[in-house]
């Protein structure tokens, strides 16, 4: 019996495990769905944990653990950087040269030490690949092509922070690489630092600022002039060069040199929390209009230098769904397909998968489909397990012992106006909740926007929420006619079913925009008439597929909002109380945990022991 491969990614950001079995993934799961730190960056024990015990093993059916970077090069790379800008960043050196001198430098003992930690005491050997390898290995191995164009792109590895490869058979060659401190990820993180959002976990919220931006607007072809002519080089082939007067992150504690971009662009850096007005709202669209030229030049090189006809994307910058959705338009390839777990995370994903192939030489098999299996890898939990909570706190609740009956019950709530915390099977491993781990609600009310952004996930009002849409009804909603099922496009939707927009509507604040009535599915279709969307398989997802479903019987609409089941500055729920405490701490009107359903109108005795004794943490 061929041995597991185990993957981890740790200690910079979304900290993750992922194992691969015989070329099959059996679990992945980020460790902050466990410790309930967002983004947390520390060793995976929780998720390492989860891993085996998912697939019932130890470490006697281990191969090998593998990391998602080379430590050393890395190194290499900060010491160069240091040289190359000296005198300058001498605090950041000082601040970071403990943590490598003691801990990063000798990863092979700290990870040793770690498993060792959860009883994985012999010596299973440890490998490292190299981080842009990672994320493309990712990209590829996952998906239904048998040869296909990689393009991965974020802010840095070890030198890399954009490569063009090469994916056939069982075999990934790099053909091309940018490397630091020339980074579109690392200078899209400056633009989010610079507008008020944090960096790694605020670049959602760029790409959903950008569309208050008024496209062709003297001010933001100024700002655009000014980031082709002064920030950045950027070369026909997509390659850039930054120009690094302007920028603090190669050897500073911040993204940008805050006094020289206040001169370039005269704006100060926004304080976070503070009002958005519009000259941030043209930032944001500047930023986004010239990721989407470069994200298209590198797809076009891609394509060029390997005449393929498939694409396939991960890193960081490959869940700007924005500039996906350029490139689909674009007719460039055939076929798309963009891990879902394109960040951090999924280094550890790819980091075991090129380990099996490249390094074990193993044949690969494709999965017409993809081999994701939705994304569907973390842990799910029994109806033994969510009947301790209710005896806990005995809870009120009602169970249906039949699925479509439930589906039922579900779909006449939201048709009702309720906002369902809606929680099944294994936990989506990634960024996006895809119907596992998810609140739902009706995408025709045109208050559900405002109600799900402001009394549910304690966010900004103005971020946008994406469409989960029956995979068969796609073409009814959105100028589309692929699938989409981990909810990384961003497509138009179609005109028919938008609403003109009213004489002056432009010059109207951010409210008045926000809250007109664009289409007859208001609450998932942004300011700009796009929408995030998820087509919904029932192959894939069959009781989120049915909810939809049945949705549509009652109102003839295959569609509904699907949000992540947290609240701002909180991961994704994984267990059912995570679930529960969400619940009871915030405006959810309904929770479906399985098969049992509670109502919060019979459970408001309980709202302040949860207030009291299970607040949520401070973002």
């Amino acid at each position: 019996m061929e041995k597991a491969v185990l993957g981890i990614s740790a200690f910079y950001h979304d900290s993750a495990a992922t194992l691969v079995w015989n070329g099959r993934i059996i679990a992945a799961a980020q460790e902050e769905r466990f410790t309930r730190k967002k983004n947390d960056e520390s060793f995976p024990l929780n998720a390492i944990q989860y891993c085996l015990e998912e697939a019932g093993i130890d470490a006697n059916d281990l191969e090998c653990v593998v990391f998602y970077d080379k430590p050393f090069i890395k190194f290499e790379r900060l010491l160069e950087t240091y040289h190359a800008f000296a005198p300058k960043g001498l605090v950041s050196f000082i601040n970071a040269m403990p943590v490598w001198l003691k801990d990063k430098l000798f990863m092979k003992s700290l990870i040793r030490k770690q498993l060792k930690a959860i009883g994985l005491t012999n010596k299973i050997p440890i490998l490292f690949a190299e981080h842009h390898l990672s994320h493309a290995a990712s990209a590829f191995y996952p998906s239904p092509f048998e040869e296909a164009a990689i393009l991965t792109i974020d802010g840095v590895g070890e030198w890399a922070t954009t490569t063009i490869s090469h994916g056939k058979d069982n075999q990934i060659t790099i053909l091309k690489e940018l490397h630091f401190p020339h980074s579109l990820g690392l200078l899209y993180s400056s633009f989010t630092s610079y507008c008020g959002f944090r960096v790694n976990s605020g670049e959602y919220k760029l790409m959903g600022l950008a569309p208050y931006g008024i496209s062709g607007s003297d001010q933001v072809e100024k700002y655009k002039e000014l980031i082709l002519t002064q920030l950045i080089d950027l070369r026909p082939d997509g390659s850039l060069l930054l120009n690094m007067k302007y920028f603090s992150f190669a050897t500073g504690l911040t993204m940008c040199n805050n006094r020289k971009w206040e001169e370039l662009f005269g704006l100060k850096r926004r304080n976070e929390e503070s009002e958005i007005t519009r000259p941030y709202m043209d930032m944001a669209l500047a930023i986004q209009e010239v990721t989407d030229e470069i994200v298209l030049k590198l797809a076009n090189t891609a394509k060029q230098l390997t005449g393929c006809n498939n694409l396939v994307m991960a890193g960081g910058v490959a869940l700007n769904c924005v500039s996906n959705g350029k490139i689909y338009e674009s007719g460039l390839f055939d076929k798309m397909w963009i891990q879902p777990a394109a960040g951090d995370a999924g280094g550890s994903l790819g980091a075991a998968l090129a380990v099996w192939y490249q390094y074990l030489d193993h044949q690969r098999i494709v999965d017409p489909t993809d081999s994701m299996q939705g994304s569907y890898l973390g842990p799910a939990y029994t109806d033994r397990e969510i009947l301790k909570l209710i005896h806990r706190y005995e809870i009120t609740h009602t169970h249906f012992g039949n699925t479509d009956e439930l589906a039922k019950h579900t779909a006449s709530l939201i048709n009702s106006g309720n906002v369902i915390g809606w929680f099944q099977g294994r936990m989506e491993f990634g960024p996006r909740a895809l119907g596992n781990r998810s609140i739902i609600g009706d995408a025709r009310n045109p208050e559900m926007q405002k109600k799900m952004n402001l009394k549910i996930k304690f966010r900004e009002s103005f971020r946008p929420f994406a469409p989960a849409i029956l995979e068969e009804d796609i073409g009814e909603f959105c100028a589309f006619t692929g699938t989409s099922p981990y909810m990384l496009l961003v497509i138009p939707v179609l005109s028919q079913r938008c609403r003109k927009l009213p004489a002056n509507h432009q010059d109207g604040d951010m409210y008045s925009r926000l809250y007109f009535e664009r289409s007859d599915v208001p609450a998932i279709t942004h300011i700009d008439y796009s929408a995030r969307v998820q087509t919904v398989s029932k192959s894939t997802n069959e009781r989120f597929w049915a909810v939809i479903s049945e949705f549509k019987k009652l109102t003839g609409y295959g569609i509904i909002i699907n949000t992540s089941f947290n609240v701002r500055g909180e991961p994704i729920v994984c267990s059912p109380f995570d679930a529960f405490r969400c619940f009871m701490n915030t405006e959810i009107d309904y929770l479906v945990l399985n098969d049992f359903v509670f109502d919060k109108a019979q459970l408001m005795h309980l709202k302040t022991e949860f207030a009291r004794n299970y607040q949520f943490s401070a973002d």
